[in-house]
């Protein structure tokens, strides 16, 4: 998953003022990100990522940017290897961001985001071997503890997606119904939630409450985050192509 998480109120790096104006402004760089699907847009952000890092590397502040950023490429890839690389990186970042600033929410959020990416990468059975559902959901439940309705409720969506993602017979579609319907009913301009919300219940069997919750991602403005609803819908036609055929 990538999102857009906007810089917290008050939340400064240890970085200089002066310093940080020449490695990357986080304001800039949110401006940019909010433009990510613009290829050259999303050329500068990772150059200036990529210069921040070099000059700031512990800077909290460009730490989680970048993992957001890697997360958003991680998604955007078909490519197995290519994805499994990009959320490795995402997930380092996420770490050393962890490590300069534990009790920040997008630091443990990234990090469960990126791991979850690797896992798509790798795929459930192989990641699950691996033992990384454990450090996804320490990850995951400390940004839930942190602010579970942080960027329109992502660590809580994250939560809804991940009992849908497990395989049989692990696989808990209630409570995935049940998070996402949480998270919809408190952000509902997160097109992601309904998406999510509308695989699981046509998972569960019930069409119609699939179809109605598409609807909520086919009608639903971009305003929120313009890259990431686009993405969303784009997303949104292969599960309309299965409701339809379901209600053959």
């Amino acid at each position: 998953m990538a999102l857009l998480l906007p810089a917290l109120a008050g939340a400064e790096s240890p970085a200089p003022r002066a310093e940080r104006a020449e490695t990357g402004d986080p304001r800039h760089l949110d401006a940019l990100h909010a433009r990510r699907d613009d290829a050259a847009l999303l050329k500068e952000l990772e150059a200036r990522l990529a210069e921040a890092l070099k000059r700031t590397p512990g800077d909290y502040e460009v730490l989680w940017r970048a993992a957001r950023a890697r997360s958003w490429a991680a998604e955007s890839t078909v490519d197995a290897g290519r994805k499994k690389q990009l959320a490795k990186e995402a997930w380092a970042l996420a770490e050393k961001a962890i490590a300069a600033l534990p009790d920040r929410p997008e630091g443990h959020l990234f990090a469960a985001v990126s791991i979850g990416g690797y896992a798509q990468a790798v795929g459930i059975l192989a990641a699950l071997s691996e033992g990384l559902e454990a450090r996804f959901n320490e990850r995951l439940d400390r940004a839930l503890a942190l602010d579970p309705d942080f960027n329109h409720g992502i660590p809580v969506l994250t939560k809804g997606r991940y009992f849908y993602e497990l395989p049989w017979p692990r696989r808990n579609l209630h409570r995935s119904a049940e998070l996402l319907q949480q998270a919809t009913q408190r952000h509902p301009v997160n097109l992601r939630a309904w998406l999510y919300l509308a695989e699981t219940q046509l998972a569960e069997g019930d069409v119609q409450k699939a179809r109605a919750s598409l609807e909520r991602v086919l009608q639903g403005s971009t305003e929120y985050d313009p890259p990431e609803a686009r993405r969303v819908k784009v997303m949104a036609r292969s599960v309309q192509a299965q409701v339809a055929e379901r209600l053959k």
